[in-house]
């Protein structure tokens, strides 16, 4: 809302596009729920439509190697979140009630003007930051690639999420294989971001036919 637009997004479309047409490279994407109902709107489709089909055959068609849904994130989220609160219910010494750790907006709200409710966030990880984790440790162990050559991108509705990952703990990946070089997400795009890749790519996004 800066009168003089002295802040702006910081958009990486062309290093997400450089290491596309890296052939060293295997690049990941995951799509947080939001976009899915947000991205239609972009190309004239009623607000609220449900793209999800056509997001996933666009992403491809840009060239993304694995397509995944944030959602899956969001189910170990939810777990660890539930498991995180019967604690502090059995426990006289962590305060309740509990918050969700999962809008970095947010959290660097209770950090900068009410740290005295930090006690109170869940020390569960966003399901972008969850997500983004198992990607270089799990998947890269289940398909036998080198993490190093693994590029993680999410796409998300909020440009807090392109700080969140920024945030120096955002590096479980570097910590499980031991790598201070490791990101567990290298790059974030928004929605409008997205929407706007494909128009330069001359996508028809209408006329996509849908993806599982």
């Amino acid at each position: 809302a800066c009168p003089t637009g002295a802040l702006t997004e910081k958009d990486n479309t062309q290093q997400v596009i450089d290491a596309i047409n890296d052939p060293e490279k295997v690049v990941v994407v995951q799509t947080a729920p939001a976009v899915r109902a947000a991205l239609g709107e972009e190309f004239g489709m009623p607000i609220g439509t449900n793209v999800e089909g056509k997001m996933v055959a666009a992403l491809r068609r840009l060239g993304f190697d694995k397509v995944y849904d944030t959602d899956f994130g969001a189910d170990l989220t939810i777990m660890e979140e539930a498991t995180e609160l019967l604690h502090r219910l059995q426990s006289e010494e962590i305060p309740i009630p509990q918050f969700t750790s999962c809008c970095p907006a947010w959290v660097k709200f209770a950090e900068t003007y009410f740290p005295e409710y930090l006690p109170n966030i869940s020390t569960t990880r966003s399901c972008i930051a969850m997500e983004a984790a198992m990607i270089k440790t799990y998947f890269a162990e289940k398909m036998n690639l080198d993490p190093s050559k693994i590029v993680s991108v999410s796409v998300a509705p909020c440009t807090a999420k392109k700080f969140e990952i920024r945030r120096p703990e955002q590096n479980k990946s570097a910590e499980y294989w031991k790598n201070e070089e490791l990101r567990d997400t290298d790059y974030c795009l928004t929605t409008r971001e997205f929407a706007q890749w494909l128009r330069d790519e001359g996508v028809d996004f209408k006329e996509v036919e849908e993806s599982a």
